[in-house]
């Protein structure tokens, strides 16, 4: 079983209280790979953690000035905030200077924090950025032998299989103008020709809202001539990200989650998956995508686990905010039927707005059915963006980002209710507020339980909504209701998306859904539903009248019960 944190070392580390809009890392606060630190990456493991997704920790471009390090400088017209956004990568060999104490060192720190986090038992995943890279990209970390992205480039050639780039002969690239100071410079940034820009914008003047600060990269595909493929002989570009990746695997990390996998071609991923898995086969590979079309190519090209986004984090979005019915939930996992337990579920990330934003739920207990329904469903990954179980409600703007209701990755910024949970490098909690504890312990409960319970680590799914129709006693438009269950152990998981009532139901268990567990050769006796999420919860049952009378339960507002169905002794 699987359970990610998203932890943004930037500003899950940053103790400064200091919000300047547009500031410096010397205003604002950065957090640093040493802020990470033992009681940090122990009170994840309590909170029922696996793996740590540290997002942002490859050198990419930005306002800071790092030169006397004989780093190079960016220019502003092609960076995004004054951090810099963490996909705009400058050195795919590197680690970014912010986050380091001692900046010449800053490699040996990552290092040690990898050996932390995998001394409490946990793993470690980082970004793998193959579409984009930065426009001033320039590797001072890479090892001997290695040639840097464009280096050999037939420049004069729109497209050419073995060029890592695309260009637009004749033409120079403009970036777009913007208002604010620190985007201006005396010098003017000048490339030519204009290499196409990363989300597949062929032009030489992309928009603000394009990805105008990262260069798109070639794996073989001329997008001039019909999408014609150039795979044999392996493109440069795809021996050069196989190199990345086995460097960085050769350092200690045990995954990649693959940013924007879906924007290079399948043909790569089964090519370079079954290469890195040759030589560290328990690598874990996960496929940021978001074209359903495309789910089991990619499953068939090696990748572990798919973002679950635009189906269930979307249906869940429509049934919390917008009042969509609970029972449309069901239509998600069919949709993906048959790899339900490849797929990442989630409710944040970095790109989604925050659950506790004015912008989204604004009450982080409003999301908890949907958590719930996330984490419980099946057999799968489960992620928690870093703050998301304290409240974070990314308020206010702090830059380029803007006030959109999440956590800039563009800026110097930090996270108030957060850092009531760090307290300053304790990371006890001690400075939460009682709803804020209440709400920590609850994801803490559906984290451990996902771990912990076998029926919902490796037990089997049944969807109950077909067998409890609006016309019995049951409220599909706010309750779903499943079987999580192995030969040895039933849980029955009812959650209540209704806000303000509750819900006396009665959950009805059909009988080929007894005949898959154990309840149906153990037949007789009394019989109860424990309740695991509130163990004073305790409902009698008998087993014959469960696919006609069922279940008498009642569930309060927002409420998650898992019912272990067990026979009294």
């Amino acid at each position: 079983m699987t359970n990610i944190y998203q932890l943004f070392p930037r500003v899950f580390g940053n103790k400064s209280v200091h919000n300047v809009y547009n500031g410096t890392i010397e205003s604002n606060g950065c957090g640093k790979f040493k802020d990470i630190n033992e009681n940090a990456i122990n009170a994840l493991k309590e909170l029922g953690i696996t793996h740590i997704w540290l997002t942002g920790v490859l050198r990419h471009a930005k306002l800071t000035d790092y030169s006397h390090f004989e780093i190079p400088t960016s220019h502003p017209a092609v960076v995004k905030g004054r951090a810099g956004s963490p996909y705009a990568i400058t050195d795919y060999y590197d680690v970014d200077p912010d986050l380091a104490i001692d900046v010449p060192n800053r490699l040996i720190e990552f290092e040690q924090l990898i050996q932390r986090i995998h001394s409490a038992g946990l793993k470690v995943i980082i970004d793998f950025v193959p579409n984009h890279l930065a426009r001033e990209y320039k590797s001072i970390a890479k090892p001997a032998g290695v040639l840097d992205f464009g280096e050999n480039d037939l420049t004069w050639m729109y497209f050419n299989p073995d060029n890592n780039f695309y260009y637009l002969p004749g033409q120079s690239f403009i970036p777009p103008q913007r208002s604010e100071a620190i985007y201006h410079s005396e010098k003017t940034y000048t490339e030519q020709p204009a290499k196409v820009t990363g989300n597949d914008c062929f032009t030489a003047t992309p928009g603000i809202n394009d990805w105008f600060e990262t260069i798109k990269l070639n794996y073989g595909i001329d997008f001039g001539n019909a999408m014609e493929q150039y795979f044999d002989p392996i493109p440069d570009t795809w021996h050069k990200m196989l190199h990345i990746l086995k460097y960085w695997a050769g350092k200690g990390v045990d995954g990649f989650r693959s940013d924007m996998a879906e924007m290079v071609p399948v043909a790569f991923w089964r090519w370079v998956i079954a290469e890195l898995k040759g030589q560290f086969n328990d690598i874990l590979m996960i496929a940021e995508i978001y074209q359903a079309g495309l789910y089991h190519d990619f499953i068939n090209a090696g990748f572990d686990y798919l973002y679950d986004k635009v189906g269930l984090y979307n249906r869940l979005t429509d049934v919390t905010l917008h009042g969509h019915s609970a029972e449309s939930i069901s239509s998600c996992w069919k949709m993906t039927e048959n790899f339900n337990e490849k797929m990442l579920r989630f409710m944040e990330n970095h790109d989604e707005i925050r659950l506790s934003s004015q912008y989204f739920l604004k009450d982080p207990g409003k999301a908890l059915p949907a958590i719930a329904v996330s984490a419980l469903m099946h057999n799968c990954a489960f992620m928690v963006y870093n703050g998301q179980e304290n409240g974070e409600n990314a308020e206010g703007a702090t830059g380029f980002s803007g006030d959109d209701g999440r956590t800039s990755i563009f800026d110097y910024c930090h996270m108030p209710q957060h850092q009531r949970w760090m307290n300053n490098a304790a990371f006890d909690g001690g400075r939460l507020l009682l709803e804020q504890k209440l709400l920590r312990e609850k994801y803490r409960k559906l984290l451990r339980i996902r771990i912990e319970l076998p029926a919902l680590r490796e037990g089997k799914f049944y969807d109950l909504m077909w067998a409890n129709p609006w016309y019995t006693e049951f409220d599909p438009r706010y309750v779903f209701a499943f079987l999580r269950f192995t030969q040895s152990q039933v849980l029955l998981v009812v959650v209540n998306f209704n806000s303000s009532e509750n819900r006396k139901i009665r959950v009805k268990i059909p009988i080929d859904a007894i005949q898959n567990t154990h309840i149906e050769s153990d037949r007789q006796g009394h019989w109860s539903a424990v309740n695991l999420m509130k163990s004073e919860e305790v409902i009698p049952f008998l087993v014959d009248e469960l696919p006609t009378v069922g279940i008498h339960i009642s569930i309060g507002p927002l409420q998650t019960g898992v019912y272990e169905l067990s026979q009294e002794e």
